[in-house]
């Protein structure tokens, strides 16, 4: 069976550790421990996040040394974006016509409130 990469993606970025940990890779590699630094987990717990990211493409691990050196590959979230891309003018819309209610909405209570 095909590994769909797509889904793969969408569920690594479904936890809100793993894409705080991308965020924080989005500024230069980082070791696990440094990873681990900001959550109330354990190293294991954290390496399970990191295998997660590992397995959808999104991060790179390295050894130099004793140093393991995580790094962000952001080629997976491209093909994300892509895929939502024919998306967006949908959701830009939606927040147009809803900008345009809440306006007259403004209006009207404006006019209103006059004597």
């Amino acid at each position: 069976m095909r590994q769909d990469h797509l889904s793969t993606t969408f569920a690594a970025l479904a936890d809100p550790t793993r894409r705080a940990i991308l965020a924080r890779l989005a500024d230069g590699e980082a070791s696990v421990s440094a990873l681990a630094q900001p959550f109330q987990m354990s190293l294991p717990a954290v390496t399970k996040h990191l295998k997660v990211l590992e397995r959808a493409g999104l991060i790179t691990r390295g050894r130099q040394a004793q140093w393991r050196p995580c790094k962000l590959d952001a080629q997976p979230l491209r093909a994300a974006a892509d895929w939502m891309a024919p998306y967006r003018p949908f959701w830009e819309g939606s927040l147009d016509r809803l900008d345009d209610y809440l306006t007259t909405l403004q209006t009207k209570e404006h006019n209103d409130d006059q004597p």
